[in-house]
């Protein structure tokens, strides 16, 4: 999946590790490390903006869809761990990518 391929090459370029993902058809999970010198709201904006462009550069079909060139919705949700651990996270992670699976969609494989 491109956005897959997108989403760790540009956590890769920022030094942002991925511990955990999922990507279905409508949103996308991720427990991220990132630097301190990263503000979320900049890994979001990068991510969301870099795969977008190319998204839509790539699969012509997307513009016809997405006319108005906003292909992720406007908000997000973050939350930092501490008072729930990374642990409980990674699990509800990995509880919604078996839903998904279960519903034909593929788990976000993260090599390393």
């Amino acid at each position: 999946m491109r956005v897959r391929e997108l989403i760790q090459q540009t956590c890769a370029s920022l030094d942002v590790y991925i511990e955990k993902g999922h990507v279905a058809k409508d949103h996308v999970h991720l427990l991220v490390s990132v630097p301190p010198n990263i503000a979320v709201s900049e890994l979001v904006q990068r991510l969301k903006g870099r795969s977008s462009r190319l998204m839509l550069q790539e699969f012509g079909e997307l513009k016809k869809t997405y006319w108005g060139q906003h292909l992720w919705a406007r908000g997000y949700f973050v939350a930092s761990t501490g008072n729930v651990t990374d642990a409980i996270i990674a699990e509800y992670i990995e509880k919604q990518g078996q839903q998904d699976l279960d519903a034909g969609e593929q788990d976000f494989s993260v090599e390393g």
